[in-house]
């Protein structure tokens, strides 16, 4: 997350909290202003939360997208087809990677063979 001081421009907004919500936030910034060289803000609290909050509902919506996808027609024949368009190069590759690991010894089997 960039760091609150690095925004350029600000808005000032009133926000009702309940109280409850209040209070545990001011009692958040202040344990931490307690046990943190870097003071946090009520403000600067209020920001950070939302900037997670709005890059968790991003995230869901994300999500959200690739969820579909899992029960569009369309998009399971198309990736069925690049699957089976790309068999034969996967193959030859997991054959390269099994033939290196075969050529490699590993050390420790040459090692107690020389004894």
């Amino acid at each position: 997350m960039a760091p609150i001081a690095a925004t350029r421009e600000m808005r000032a907004t009133t926000v009702r909290l309940p109280r409850r919500v209040y209070d545990q936030a001011k009692c958040l910034v202040e344990r931490e202003g307690k046990h943190n060289t870097t003071f946090l803000s009520l403000n600067d609290f209020f920001v950070t939360a939302i900037q997670a909050y709005v890059k968790l509902y991003k995230r869901r919506q994300i999500d959200a997208a690739f969820a579909g996808m899992a029960e569009d027609a369309d998009y399971q024949k198309e990736a069925r087809l690049l699957v089976e368009e790309f068999e034969p190069s996967d193959w030859e590759a997991l054959r390269l990677g099994e033939r290196e690991t075969i050529d490699r010894e590993p050390e420790f089997a040459t090692a107690g063979s020389a004894r």
